[in-house]
């Protein structure tokens, strides 16, 4: 295995503009680090833990490519139904079952803001670049799993 990772960034496309800019920046991010990454769409932020999911069970069972870590890239805006909530909710908790149990290296970039406005604030890599943030997270994380793992030094 190369000492750059590879990493699977999954993203929700419900809101083109603001997926655009949260994967250019994760994109971005990975590529300043040297490490590669290939790209997964799913229909919402609900979805994101599932596909990092099974993209985790491909690596359990040997085929490739092999994912070092994953960065998870959404957006939710509140509208008027409590289905905001869930959403929020479940994929947060969603992501975070996925690292403590699996011991996966997530970067979390999923916007849950209140409107359009506020998402494409932190979305955009000239303003708060979440995206970036959450691929700077993961290869932080990877890197700590590499120290502690079997193979670290």
């Amino acid at each position: 295995m190369s000492d750059a990772p590879h990493v699977l960034i999954v993203e929700a496309r419900f809101y083109d503009e603001i997926a655009d800019e949260l994967a250019a920046g994760a994109a971005a991010a990975l590529d300043g680090a040297g490490a590669s990454h290939e790209r997964l769409v799913v229909p919402g932020a609900f979805e994101i833990p599932a596909a990092i999911g099974f993209a985790s069970d491909s690596n359990a069972s040997g085929r490739r490519p092999f994912f070092d870590g994953f960065v998870g890239l959404g957006c939710v805006i509140r509208g008027q139904t409590t289905h905001y909530d869930y959403v929020c909710t479940e994929s947060a908790r969603g992501l975070q079952d996925l690292a403590l149990r699996r011991g996966l290296a997530i970067g979390y970039g999923i916007l849950t803001c209140e409107d359009r406005s506020q998402a494409l604030a932190r979305a955009r890599r000239s303003e708060h670049d979440r995206g970036g943030a959450a691929a700077r997270a993961c290869l932080a994380m990877i890197a700590l799993k590499r120290r502690f793992g079997p193979d670290g030094q």
